[in-house]
């Protein structure tokens, strides 16, 4: 009841405000959003502004895909940033969990190889892995197609559902640590399980509004 109060007095107090040609700042607009029981109830009804309510999907915890991505994971629920791109402010409602795994990844592309010997090359990685001989980073950096070669063939945390369904489960049926190959339509895909999975941000629910 408490909370219900609040707001309705500081619904009246911001409509005697913007009825005495009073404009609220920026700081203000975003304190009260914080504040707010209900952050799109008082964007349409009080702001008057047009807003977006979002559900970001987290895929990587490694890397983002961009800012929205950055602001999901890293934000504070309830706190409003912005205005991004000098455009809108956001604001982080809801954040729900999903499973994610670390692996590495050596991709060589049967557009370039022949499916023969891209499984030949892919024994002799591993063999050479598994004895010793060569590191899987250093394999990465010699053969992988995909662009792993940057980062030494480690993709990340990557969340369930963002990768191919055959690879995620070889991923459940492997150990960490262990080595194995696997088809795809574009190629030859040698993983590595880097880590045992675990639980972290991957769904986001977020209010954008334009400013």
């Amino acid at each position: 009841m408490k909370h219900f109060i609040a707001a309705a007095l500081l619904t009246v107090c911001i409509h005697f405000a913007q009825a005495q040609g009073q404009a609220l700042t920026l700081a203000q607009v975003k304190t009260n959003m914080e504040n707010s029981p209900n952050p799109p109830g008082y964007v349409k009804d009080v702001l008057k502004k047009r807003y977006k309510l979002d559900t970001v999907i987290i895929t990587n915890t490694t890397r983002f895909t961009g800012i929205a991505d950055s602001i999901a994971y890293y934000g504070k629920l309830k706190k409003v940033y912005g205005p991004i791109q000098k455009k809108y402010l956001v604001q982080v409602l809801a954040k729900l969990p999903n499973t994610f795994n670390r692996i590495s990844q050596i991709f060589i592309d049967t557009t370039i190889f022949t499916r023969r010997i891209a499984d030949s090359l892919a024994n002799s990685i591993i063999t050479r892995v598994n004895t010793g001989a060569a590191s899987f980073a250093d394999m990465a950096m010699a053969y992988s197609m995909g662009g792993e070669g940057a980062t030494k063939g480690d993709l990340g945390w990557i969340a369930r559902g963002a990768m191919l369904p055959d690879i995620e489960k070889e991923i459940e049926r492997h150990k960490t640590g262990e080595i194995f190959k696997i088809w795809s339509n574009n190629g030859m895909h040698i993983i590595k399980k880097t880590a045992e999975p675990k639980q972290d941000i991957g769904f986001v629910l977020m209010l954008r509004v334009w400013w």
